[in-house]
């Protein structure tokens, strides 16, 4: 027995792939990588200089306890305790 192709038209799936590939790679040409900062990560963003901040806030108390100089506010110290309770 003998085959041939006879009335069938070759199927090469192959064929159309370059033509494909130029497109996709056209259109992922033409766009840009984006990136966006949500306002909570801008926010948080401060949070290193507000840490510095404090650690010096932290060194400057600890030499005024060292020394015997550090006096408490009472007053503020009450305030500050009904403002956190009270939120």
């Amino acid at each position: 027995m003998k085959i041939t192709n006879y009335g069938v038209n070759a199927v090469n799936p192959y064929k159309n792939q370059p033509v494909k590939s130029d497109f996709a790679n056209k259109s992922v040409a033409n766009k840009a990588d984006q990136l966006e900062i949500s306002s909570a990560a801008k926010d948080l963003q401060g949070i290193v200089s507000y840490a510095d901040e404090r650690a010096e806030r932290v060194q400057a108390l600890k030499a005024q306890i060292q020394e015997g100089n550090y006096k408490v506010d009472a007053k503020q110290v009450a305030s500050d305790l009904l403002k956190y309770y009270r939120l």
